[in-house]
């Protein structure tokens, strides 16, 4: 028998190992999924600032360039949550806030679940006086379980804390849980700019939530502009947060969620039948923030997080085919 010959079956040739390597490269760069940041109209990815939440907390950078800058937020959680940016007066950290301000609001929250709901506003009143120097400078808007946002706002240098105050079903804020973290803007400023808007909305305390623009389907970047801002009943400004409803979900249930200050506002879970996209959290008068998602056919609404937000002309629905 002639050794030297072989069966053709298993016969390797280098060159077809070479396509098959090849091959099975390209094969698993088409399987990989696209990274969501990429795919923004917004900002390039190395833009952006990420932040992420898998359970109770923020993992973002403990600091950012000041300006504009476009925050990337993905909330892998199965909470619903927003995040907030408070400007603090010179001086006042995180420290303060765990120790002077999140047992108050808690305790005063625990009153009104509790039914002692005057009791449990005066409570309030034992907020120090510092607090009501803290600035609200705009956020990402509800988002919901496994979903991200994206939100671009101007910020100032400074000392800043990022907070969510969603609640448990016990009634605990998500900020006693965990959900604070300080954030410094340097002085150096990011040197981006303001996304192009496709939709111009506006928001006040006289007109409540205004737009003139059509709202297509597809990916959409929506301004906010602040005509004025005020604090409402439940201690915080106006907002725009974005809801995909469904078509039997109520939206009296909604409004009611939405306000922290009921006993059963802002409470997980949140309601069946809402999908939260995001939006742009409180910012000062004269103010603008963008926000971007990208709309398929639905229900949606706009709605700020105040007490009996539609009486206010602070919730406007719209609908795409």
């Amino acid at each position: 028998m002639n050794t030297s010959i072989r069966n053709p079956r298993f016969y390797f040739n280098p060159l077809i190992g070479i396509l098959l390597l090849i091959l099975l490269t390209v094969s698993c760069d088409l399987s990989k999924k696209p990274d969501k940041p990429e795919e923004s109209v917004v900002a390039e990815k190395d833009t952006l600032v990420r932040i992420v939440t898998n359970s109770m907390d923020f993992q973002c950078p403990d600091t950012i360039e000041s300006g504009w800058n476009t925050f990337y937020y993905d909330n892998r959680s199965s909470e619903t949550h927003f995040f907030l940016l408070d400007k603090y007066p010179e001086g006042k950290t995180i420290l303060d806030t765990e120790e002077s301000i999140l047992p108050v609001f808690q305790k005063g929250m625990d009153l009104i679940t509790q039914g002692k709901s005057e009791e449990g506003f005066a409570a309030f009143n034992e907020l120090p006086e510092w607090f009501f120097k803290v600035v609200f400078v705009g956020g990402s808007g509800l988002l919901s379980p496994k979903s991200s946002s994206v939100t671009t706002l101007k910020l100032d240098p400074g000392y800043y804390v990022m907070e969510c105050y969603v609640k448990m079903p016990n009634g605990a804020f998500h900020g006693s849980m965990g959900m604070t973290k300080e954030i410094i803007v340097s002085d150096k400023d990011s040197g981006h700019k303001p996304p192009q808007a496709k939709v111009n909305l506006t928001i006040s305390s006289t007109e409540g939530i205004v737009f003139t623009d059509s709202i297509s389907r597809g990916n959409q970047i929506f301004s906010v502009h602040f005509k004025d801002q005020i604090t409402h009943e439940n201690f915080v400004g106006h907002d725009v947060n974005l809801v995909k409803y469904d078509t039997d979900a109520s939206l009296e249930v909604l409004q009611s969620w939405i306000n922290w200050a009921d006993p059963k506002g802002l409470i997980s879970p949140a309601p069946e039948g809402f999908t939260f996209m995001g939006g742009v959290n409180d910012l000062p008068a004269g103010s603008t923030g963008y926000f971007e998602v990208d709309l398929g056919p639905g229900n949606y609404a706009f709605i700020s997080e105040v007490p009996n937000a539609g009486s206010k002309n602070l919730l406007k629905t719209f609908s795409i085919q």
